[in-house]
Order: C-alpha cells, then structure tokens, then sequence
C-alpha cells in the first residue's frame, strides 16, 4: 500500500471534522445541555415509589474503582465523535433524532418507574470522590443505564463512519475498546448494577440497528434521474 493510500483515510476525516464544524458543535452541546436538563428534572420528580435495582453475582465480581472515574466522564467526549464525522447535514439530522429516541424512552421509562442503585457499601460511600458524585447525581435513573445505551450507540455509528473512510483496524479496535470500557466504568464506580447495563445495551443496540437501517435504505436510495435536455425547437416553420 503506498503512503499515499494510507494516508488517504486521514484526509477524508479531517474533510468530515471540518465540514459544517459549527453546526456539529453548537448542535452537540446543545442536545447534550437539553438533555442533562430533562433528565435532572426527572430525577428529582419521580412518579411513585422508587424501585430498587436487585444486584447479581457478576456485580461482586467487578471491584469498586474509583480510578474508573474519569472513562465514565469520556462518555460525552465519545458521544461528540460521531457528530464530528458524519459526512453532511443530513446525517447530522438522523444521529440527532436517533440520540433524542434513546433519550425519550429512557426518560418515559424512569418518570413512570423510577428506580435507583443500591446503597452503597460503607467504605465505598466514605470516599471524598463518590460523596461528591452522589451529591450531584443522586442514585436514581438507574434502569436502562442511558450511560451505557449512548455508549453502545456511539460504538455503533462511529464503526460504520470509520468503515466508510477506510480506517485502520486498530482504530476500530480503540472505538471498541473505548464503548467496553465505559461500560465497565459504570460497573466500577457503583453507578449502575448489571441490569441496568444490560438494559441499556439492549436500548442503545435497537435504536443503533434502526439507524443503521435507515442509513442503509437511504443509501440504496437511487437519484432522482435528470431529465434530458430539451431540444430546441426550429425558428423556421415545418415545410417550409
């Protein structure tokens, strides 16, 4: 493969990042802005009584890890990513609505059953980090885990952005790796208990798989065909 060709994936993403740039920003910290609303005001006004989400085995076998913290943050900077190479405003258009139906059957979900995670065990709750964290985001909104269902949809949309530019394995393995491991940080900041990912993997998976269908059927879509050009009509009358 020449240098050129190699090369090639990283001009077609800096052509993406660098088309409609304001649009993507402005739309991507708006939506997320829109949405930390909503969804701190469901949190505080729950409907009913809160359910508490029941831990399984595999929630012992992942360790407390404060550590963890900062790849649970990564989330919104993941999440930005796909906006950032998508190809035009259209594309922008459906990430957006896509996002905005994980957010709403998220929302509809904990207003009308409100649930929340476990108390925490005494020395996890004793750490000046989680103290702090738990003072903002309360324990609510548990299940799905839309952490993880925006996770998992990002995953989704930013492999396929990367398959069309032609972007080396082992940038798709990072994107890989990046979704796991923010699916492992929720786990090990007691954030969520396996449930809750669960489900929020089950929610960002469906709504990445109709999106991936949309995308694809407007692919296959043909162009409108262009009407041939008319022929000019002779100045001079017929038999003439």
């Amino acid at each position: 493969m020449s240098a050129a060709r190699g090369n090639d994936w990283q001009r077609q993403v800096a052509r993406r990042v660098c088309s409609h740039t304001l649009l993507k920003g402005s739309a991507t910290v708006i939506g997320i802005a829109v949405f930390l609303a909503a969804y701190f005001w469901v949190l505080r006004h729950p409907i009913g009584a809160v359910t508490t989400m029941p831990m399984l085995a595999p929630d012992r076998w992942v360790a407390f890890e404060f550590a963890a913290m900062p790849l649970y943050l990564s989330l919104w900077l993941y999440l930005s990513l796909g906006p950032a190479l998508l190809p035009d405003r259209r594309a922008l258009l459906d990430y957006g609505i896509a996002c905005s139906a994980i957010a709403g059957v998220g929302l509809a979900i904990f207003l009308l059953w409100p649930t929340q995670v476990p108390q925490l065990a005494a020395d996890v709750a004793a750490h000046a980090g989680m103290a702090t964290l738990r003072s903002v985001d309360l324990s609510g909104n548990a299940c799905p885990s839309l952490h993880v269902a925006f996770a998992v949809f990002a995953a989704f949309s930013l492999a396929r952005e990367l398959r069309a530019v032609a972007a080396p394995a082992w940038l798709r393995a990072v994107n890989g790796l990046w979704c796991a491991g923010i699916v492992y940080s929720t786990l090990a900041t007691r954030q969520h208990v396996v449930l809750d990912v669960l489900a929020g993997i089950l929610l960002g998976g469906v709504v990445a798989a109709l999106h991936a269908h949309w995308e694809h059927r407007l692919a296959r879509r043909p162009l409108p065909a262009t009407a041939p050009p008319r022929q000019a009509r002779s100045a001079t009358p017929a038999g003439d």
